[in-house]
């Protein structure tokens, strides 16, 4: 049974603010550590109303503070947004204040609009196609220094802090398996190549320093509920707020709507079965048959959920009743 962990875009729900959102945030990282998740992830996305962790390495840092052994990371940090001097002096320090719990996944997208995107950089130049060479100088920065070495990152260099190459398609895959590195599908909102991309990381990986064999992340929804009807509820939560995305009216965390996806058009029904396919929403029992199948058919390192629930203590007990069956799971193996 793959290893469980936890990606959390701190939502901010209608009625809400980002204060509460970050308290909800440490509170839930708390909950994972003493439920024995592995990871505590946070994601990069700018100009977003429903989103608390743009500043994603300053709130990364909030919850390493916060909590005692659970690893602490970015799931991911977008690095054309970034120069990579700058993500490994934030990382290196991370790493510093909190030896051997700080991941660093990257991407290549912006985790935004092409307008906010160029806020954020001013000149967009270069951006992704520079993303290969933006990852090995990155790489480089946490290395012992080498002989003339002019640019140092401090703090950074030498903390050998875990590189994770992260992807929605095919390109990914094929950098993470071309450098040896772990790679982390984000299956959860782009499930289409799924399959396609953990064939081509499985068979091109070359083995590095980092890494001797494959080793596969997948995101995965999982909202777990003491009913199927009640979870059902909960989801809707994230469907109302992903067919407000795709309809250009990004927003607030919305409550749950009772038949929600009923309501709809059978075109927005489409969008939602494509983009949430890799969603398992239930009792435990539902939620047991459901992560065991995808466990199977997958053959997954390790797990990483979402669960974008409009209540905090709902979102909790979805947590630690995913924890009690992956535990069963594991007992039964």
């Amino acid at each position: 049974m793959p290893e469980l962990s936890v990606l959390d875009l701190s939502p901010i729900v209608e009625g809400g603010n980002a204060a509460q959102s970050l308290a909800n945030t440490l509170d839930l990282a708390r909950h994972a550590e003493r439920l024995g998740y592995k990871r505590y992830w946070l994601a990069e996305h700018h100009n977003m109303p429903g989103i608390a962790s743009a500043a994603t390495s300053v709130v990364i840092a909030h919850v390493a503070a916060g909590t005692r052994t659970i690893r602490v990371g970015a799931g991911g940090i977008m690095l054309p947004n970034h120069a990579p001097l700058v993500i490994a002096e934030q990382f290196g320090t991370l790493a510093a204040l909190h030896p051997g719990r700080i991941d660093l996944g990257i991407g290549r997208a912006p985790g935004t609009d092409m307008l906010t995107a160029h806020a954020l950089r001013r000149n967009l130049e270069g951006g992704a196609d520079n993303f290969p060479r933006d990852v090995v100088e990155l790489m480089g920065y946490f290395q012992p220094a080498a002989d003339g070495q002019r640019v140092h990152a401090v703090p950074g260099e030498g903390e050998q802090v875990p590189v994770w190459i992260l992807g929605s398609s095919l390109y990914g895959a094929q950098l993470a398996a071309m450098l040896g590195l772990p790679y982390a599908f984000a299956s959860h909102f782009a499930p289409a190549e799924l399959d396609h991309a953990l064939e081509i990381y499985r068979s091109r990986f070359q083995p590095s320093e980092h890494l001797d064999k494959p080793h596969v992340m997948l995101g995965l929804n999982v909202v777990a509920a003491p009913t199927d009807a009640e979870a059902a509820t909960l989801f809707t939560s994230l469907q109302q707020a992903f067919v407000n995305l795709r309809s250009g009216r990004p927003g607030k965390l919305p409550p749950p709507v009772e038949g929600y996806a009923d309501a709809l058009e059978p075109s927005a029904r489409a969008i939602l079965g494509q983009a949430l396919s890799c969603a398992i929403v239930g009792s435990a029992d539902t939620v047991r048959q459901g992560l065991d199948a995808f466990a199977r058919r997958t053959a997954a390192d390790e797990l990483m959920i979402t669960a974008q629930v409009f209540d905090h203590s709902a979102r909790v007990r979805s947590f630690e009743i995913l924890a009690d069956v992956q535990r069963s799971l594991a007992q039964a193996a």
